[in-house]
């Protein structure tokens, strides 16, 4: 039990040196005035293919996002439901049935609401007939929200 301990620790190290090997160096932030600071994120997950992503924004355009479009997707998420639907597809593509199972709904029309609103919001896309999915370019994103309103809603980790 150490023996593998050991080796997936050493692993890890191995991947976080390698990612941090490769990052290239930060330029200056420009002298714009109204810059308040950055924000951003960055992860790697694997959930059946490794998926990488870093973004950064000026935190002050942040201020200048589309409310619209902002409070669609945390209205699509703020249903428990939805957010259970979400939690399924981020560990995989799903059909109809086997996401009515997992969340417990009992009828196929509920399912189906809650994924128009999901699709509405661009969160859930359908993959074929029945089946759906989250894009690889979604899922850090949607785990990151996940555990910021976890933060603050002060319930971490």
């Amino acid at each position: 039990m150490n023996d593998e301990y050991d080796a997936r620790l050493a692993d890890v190290e191995a991947r976080v040196h390698a990612l941090e090997s490769a990052r290239p160096a930060e330029s200056p932030t420009p002298d714009v005035g109204e810059s308040i600071g950055q924000i951003g994120y960055q992860g790697t997950v694997d959930l059946g293919g490794e998926i990488q992503w870093t973004i950064r924004y000026d935190a002050g355009a942040t201020l200048d996002l589309s409310p619209t479009a902002v409070s669609n997707v945390l209205a699509a998420l703020g249903h428990p439901t939805r957010l259970e639907i979400v939690r399924t597809l981020l560990r995989g593509p799903a059909g109809a049935a086997e996401l009515q199972t997992a969340v417990g709904l009992s009828s196929p029309g509920q399912l189906y609401h809650h994924l128009r609103v999901l699709g509405g919001a661009r969160i859930v896309e359908q993959e074929s007939r029945n089946h759906y999915r989250i894009a690889a370019a979604k899922v850090v994103p949607l785990l990151v929200i996940t555990l910021a309103a976890a933060d603050v809603g002060e319930h971490p980790l």
